[in-house]
């Protein structure tokens, strides 16, 4: 099927970019959902799957995000800005419109009649539910590994900015996916489903990367604000390889040799117990090591059920990774 989104002078002045976290629970939970992962996300699955208790496997985002067919719209709200943190678009997603979020709730094949009844005759109560059932979701499935995302989706925009600078929007549009084409004043989008045009929706168009949306594009036409198209980033591929660090002496020498394994340890989030036993060093020392490092910015810590996940920062990789000499 194909896509038409037609542009006047104005959507093409208001087209922008951001960079979304609810794209990313969007995608991300539809990509852990299907039959197959993608290859390029089968460390991340096999990391993230076993932590998944915390999310009721028949839960809100099952039944709003399944494998294949409509996704829920009002999960990705329009943005308000370039770099919306996730509390930002989940107080979005509460203070919806309603009426907007009624006419939507036929088309979610997914529900089973009392959510469907809940979304319909007491929203706020049911958006209550599936905030915190996201909530849930992104502390073991994406906030562990937010800064290392966020990174690769901010490269992809500077890198888009750089293009509409130097070559222009044609330019910049027809190098999003392969299956997106600008002609003639309008954006052609070879899709399975969902019609995108511009009937009913706002102007312009926001464009945002995702590293979870592989191999195709995502697209969004809703009366609350402007179409919305989610693409593949660039570097997403590489996202989770192994980082082998550059040296760890230089590091040792400044933060310690414990601290500096800690770091090492946690090319991948762990909890307390799971790096004790992987260094030989005892929980409590693990713990106050750790919380050092989180002072100075080092790592971060998530909350997954009864545990907590423990994270390197952009930064720590930074340190890590940086040549010698």
């Amino acid at each position: 099927m194909l896509a038409e989104l037609a542009f006047s002078a104005s959507d093409l002045a208001q087209t922008r970019f951001v960079v979304s976290p609810m794209w990313e629970v969007v995608a991300s939970y539809r990509a852990l959902a299907a039959d197959t992962v993608p290859d390029i996300h089968r460390r991340w699955a096999g990391q993230v799957r076993p932590r998944l208790g915390a999310v009721p496997p028949d839960g809100w985002l099952a039944r709003l995000l399944p494998a294949t067919g409509h996704l829920a719209d009002f999960l990705t709200p329009p943005p308000d800005g370039p770099f919306p943190t996730l509390a930002d678009e989940l107080a979005a997603i509460r203070a919806g419109d309603r009426e907007i979020l009624r006419a939507e709730v036929p088309h979610l094949s997914g529900l089973d009649p009392e959510r469907r009844a809940l979304l319909r005759d007491d929203p706020d109560t049911a958006l209550g539910q599936v905030v915190a059932e996201v909530e849930r979701y992104w502390e073991v499935a994406l906030g562990p590994y937010w800064a290392r995302i966020r990174t690769v989706l901010e490269a992809d925009v500077f890198h888009r900015a750089r293009q509409v600078a130097e070559h222009g929007a044609a330019h910049l549009l027809n190098d999003l996916h392969a299956g997106v084409r600008w002609d003639n004043d309008t954006l052609r989008i070879v899709r399975r489903h969902c019609v995108l045009n511009r009937t009913g929706t706002g102007a312009g168009l926001v464009l945002a990367p995702s590293v979870f949306v592989w191999s195709r594009v995502l697209t969004l036409a809703s009366p609350a604000g402007p179409p919305q198209l989610a693409y593949p980033a660039r570097g997403a591929g590489t996202l989770w390889e192994r980082r082998a660090p550059a040296s760890t002496e230089a590091v040792a020498a400044v933060l310690g040799r414990s601290r500096t394994t800690l770091l090492t340890e946690l090319e991948a989030p762990a909890s307390t117990t799971e790096l004790a036993s992987r260094t030989g060093l005892s929980a409590p020392a693990v713990s106050q090591q750790l919380t050092a490092l989180r002072a100075a910015g080092l790592v971060s810590a998530h909350r997954a059920g009864r545990s907590v996940l423990y994270a390197r920062t952009a930064t720590a990789d930074a340190l890590l990774t940086a040549p010698v000499g």
